[in-house]
């Protein structure tokens, strides 16, 4: 699955043995050891320094599968107690001011800031257990996607949980439709995570706003009744499993594959099913999810150009950010800011998602992409499920004060 190289010699027995007899140092201390054999794991492991207790390591370099930034692992060999260094570098991608351990590979914590020294930095951290899992950001997996989709349509009879998709490695792509109700006629929205698969905090936003969709919150209630919202908390399943960035990767980014003939099965069932809805009348709202750049510490949407958008479309992108301004209050808090994604953005601009979503539905359809910080204390499991849940209050305001 993952690859592990260059282990240090002395490490190389308990590996090999599966931890059967247990290696310890000069000093008597455990050997420590990285294991990163996991769905979502990647860990180059470049030296291991017993004595000092310093692992430097490097994100896995996947040929064609996009930026080298994403690294998930478990150090196995640690003293109760003592303190662990973690040496990182490659880029200011793979190298947040703050990582992020875990003692149970469920819940997440942030480190202390990091040292850095150039491209690398320096994470210590106390750890009070026998092993650890430390990662660039939460964790986000199949088996997230598959418990999210499960527990909310267990949640309420309304809710349905499919695996309509595959992957072209061969993964389901978990999606959970929330339709109650008279069905047909009504507004209908799409909400996706994770095009780049690096971008884990953007599944957890979609977490919390599946949490609070299901949720006996009157807002959500009154919003299940007016819409028709399905969410995909993964998109680019098949590098988020094998541990990849994604971004970037060939023959093209997910994110850049929404043309008449996507390379992606996920990107062209996911058309497919835009224009069904919006050749009936039902569709109205695009959001796609994701993580912007070291240095943006306050979330922001990407919109579409405005020469793409009727006046009609204009007014409604106007009072769906409006609506969001409102409402996404933070700790992470958006604050207005806005850019377009045209022909200065990118040469492939015409072939990211909510551009083609804008250029192939009806001039009402608002189509934005959801940019949550990803480098700042509140970057967690918690803050990022919290603009979920102010997300899913910012839709319900729009589709209130909104007549299509």
């Amino acid at each position: 699955m993952n690859v592990q190289r260059l282990i240090p010699t002395l490490a190389i027995a308990a590996v090999l043995s599966g931890c059967a007899t247990q290696q310890l140092t000069p000093e008597g201390k455990p050997m420590l050891r990285v294991d990163s054999d996991f769905p979502g794991g990647s860990a180059q492991v470049l030296t291991i320094d017993q004595t000092h207790r310093v692992v430097h390591l490097n994100p896995v370099a996947y040929p064609d599968k996009g930026w080298d930034c994403w690294w998930y692992f478990r150090l196995n060999g640690i003293q109760p107690g003592e303190t662990v260094t973690l040496n990182v570098g490659k880029s200011v991608w793979s190298t947040p001011d703050q990582a992020m351990f875990s003692l149970d590979d469920k819940s997440w914590q942030h480190t202390p800031p990091g040292e850095r020294n150039r491209m690398r930095i320096l994470y210590r951290q106390q750890i009070d257990a026998k092993r650890a899992w430390f990662a660039w950001g939460p964790p986000f997996t199949k088996k997230h996607a598959r418990a999210l989709v499960s527990k909310a349509a267990a949640s309420s009879r309304h809710a349905h949980s499919h695996t309509p998709i595959k992957s072209r490695g061969g993964h389901g792509v978990p999606l959970v439709a929330f339709a109650e109700p008279p069905i047909e006629g009504k507004p209908g929205v799409h909400i996706q995570a994770r095009q780049h698969a690096w971008e884990s905090g953007s599944s957890w936003v979609a977490q919390g706003l599946a949490e609070w969709l299901s949720s006996n919150d009157p807002r959500a209630a009154t919003l299940r009744r007016k819409v028709n919202i399905s969410l995909v908390p993964i998109m680019d399943m098949d590098s988020v499993e094998m541990g990849a960035g994604g971004k970037s990767q060939k023959p093209r980014d997910h994110n850049r594959d929404w043309s008449d003939n996507p390379h992606w099965p996920e990107v062209r069932a996911t058309q497919n099913a835009i224009r069904k809805a919006d050749a009936k009348g039902m569709f109205d709202l695009f959001i796609d999810l994701h993580n912007p750049g070291a240095r943006d510490r306050n979330p922001y949407f990407y919109i579409p150009p405005k020469e793409l958008l009727s006046d009609k479309g204009k007014q409604n992108l106007d009072r769906f950010i409006a609506c969001a301004k409102t409402e996404i209050t933070g700790p992470l808090t958006f604050l207005g800011k806005t850019i377009e994604s045209g022909r200065s953005y990118d040469p492939n601009w015409d072939k990211i998602s909510k551009n083609w979503v804008i250029k192939n539905t009806s001039e009402h359809v608002v189509a934005v992409t959801l940019e949550t910080s990803w480098n700042t204390p509140h970057s967690t499991q918690a803050g990022y499920k919290q603009v979920g849940r102010e997300l899913g209050m910012a839709i319900e305001r729009y589709f209130r004060e909104s007549n299509r």
